[in-house]
């Protein structure tokens, strides 16, 4: 079959046709250079990868959109510390596609070594990334990252708020130290 798809590089009177074959291969190859970039922590690069529109997702954070998921890569690229990144497994095809990859960090909140194993869920729209969800283990990071405490409670919504809670607030400082600007957040 045949998709339209309207990329960001042509003008609005041009529109290029793409086969599923060469949207497989094009998004197959997004996901690559994201985590190239990530890899590197050039989050502008990765940033390059997202459609304006991105909602991200993952277990810290949750839902961000736009702006906010922009400046979390900024935030987390910018702070990290002794920082390696393996992936694998990426697939896609003209829709949706998927990764899994691994970080190992220090937490810069404890000085403690994350070693991390994520699943990342993506789906398209226009050449790019419009959603992004990782899924990890939010109870083992926790371990990792806070010690006993997160060993002990980090499967409890109390463990669990306070570490989104501190993830919002730090993106939150990040923004504004940075002006960068987002719609408000809905609650």
């Amino acid at each position: 079959s045949t998709f339209f798809l309207r990329l960001n590089t042509l003008s609005t009177a041009e529109t290029r046709i793409m086969t599923t074959s060469d949207l497989t291969t094009h998004n197959t190859q997004l996901i690559y250079t994201f985590y190239r970039h990530f890899k590197d922590l050039n989050a502008e690069g990765m940033i390059a990868c997202y459609h304006p529109d991105v909602v991200f997702f993952d277990p810290v954070f949750q839902e961000l959109q736009g702006e906010r998921v922009f400046a979390m890569w900024q935030m987390l690229c910018s702070k990290a510390q002794n920082f390696q990144l393996n992936y694998a497994g990426i697939d896609a095809n003209e829709q949706t596609g998927s990764a899994r990859w691994y970080a190992s960090y220090d937490f810069s909140a404890t000085g403690r070594r994350i070693h991390n194993s994520i699943t990342a869920k993506f789906e398209f729209f226009g050449g790019k990334i419009v959603k992004h969800h990782d899924h990890f283990n939010l109870w083992r990071w926790s371990s990792m990252a806070l010690g006993a405490p997160g060993l002990v409670l980090g499967w409890s919504p109390i463990i669990r708020k306070k570490v989104r809670q501190a993830a919002r607030e730090n993106l939150h400082n990040f923004m504004t130290s940075n002006n960068i600007s987002a719609p408000p957040v809905a609650e």
